[in-house]
């Protein structure tokens, strides 16, 4: 009867305290901004604990034009999470023309500072807060850590294949026609636009005083090429600035496809994406 008392005992006792320690929290659909009366929003992962714990906020690709904040970043979750690091994944605004590039770009710095804002109710420390971006996302996220809002500093950005001189690929890409191309140039217009797309390139905003840098890039991308993230490093490393380049060798354009065509790579890179993120963020 002892024994059988004693195993109850520690039976209430182990139930007792996993039912009062805290579970990872996952969010869904919270709104962090309305801009224009456009709401946006995020999903979360928070690792179980009492924290504070190192954050990231990830921004999907998929052109400025479409994108999922959680299909296209989805390889992302399990490892962040198995870290103890939370994430907060996040919309922002398509672009519909040229005009509203820097829509998006706002997006990003706002929802930093959003998380840093609300960082006791999501048990986040707001100074180690770090940005992760895919493909279009990447460059936002660029442009958003090197030209921050009050109190939107990160720690660091991690860049998957990320264009970061849209001029260059403006002019050289195969994937704009040869004949628009020709149409524009040496015209006001093609001056113009040209203009307008180094000021949002992140190779042309890197000043001293940047955040450090990983940037991740299959080097057969036939979208963004690899040369983009090896440019953007060396500015990064000229401007006195922490920048790894990780190679992909034989990768695409995309995490989702590397997971099915490089599961090697598609494991290193998680295990070095991590390994970075602890470091900068002293987790």
């Amino acid at each position: 009867m002892r024994l059988i008392g004693g195993i109850l005992s520690l039976a209430s006792l182990v139930m007792a305290t996993t039912a009062t320690a805290p579970s990872t929290r996952f969010p869904r659909a919270v709104e962090y901004s309305r801009p224009g009366g456009v709401p946006l929003y995020f999903d979360a992962a928070i690792p179980p604990g009492p924290g504070p714990f190192p954050a990231v906020v990830i921004v999907h690709g998929g052109g400025w034009v479409r994108g999922d904040r959680r299909a296209d970043v989805l390889p992302l979750f399990r490892p962040l999470e198995d870290a103890g690091i939370a994430w907060f994944s996040i919309d922002y605004r398509l672009l519909r023309n040229i005009s509203e590039f820097n829509a998006p770009i706002d997006d990003v710095r706002n929802a930093v500072v959003y998380v840093r804002e609300h960082a006791a109710e999501y048990r986040v420390d707001p100074n180690r807060i770090a940005l992760i971006g895919e493909s279009a996302g990447g460059q936002l996220a660029a442009m958003a850590a090197l030209n921050p809002k009050p109190g939107g500093d990160v720690r660091g950005v991690v860049a998957f294949y990320a264009p970061t001189n849209l001029a260059d690929l403006a002019k050289n890409s195969d994937l704009i026609p040869s004949e628009l191309r020709a149409s524009l140039s040496d015209t006001p217009f093609a001056a113009l636009l040209l203009q307008g797309l180094r000021q949002l390139s992140p190779v042309e905003k890197v000043t001293p005083g940047a955040p450090p840098f990983l940037l991740i890039h299959g080097t057969e991308d036939g979208l963004v090429p690899f040369t983009q993230s090896q440019a953007m490093c060396s500015r990064l490393k000229a401007a006195g600035t922490s920048c790894e380049l990780l190679p992909i060798e034989g990768g695409g354009h995309g995490i989702r496809w590397w997971e099915s065509a490089l599961p090697r790579e598609a494991t290193e890179y998680k295990t070095e994406m991590v390994r970075w993120l602890r470091h900068i963020l002293n987790a």
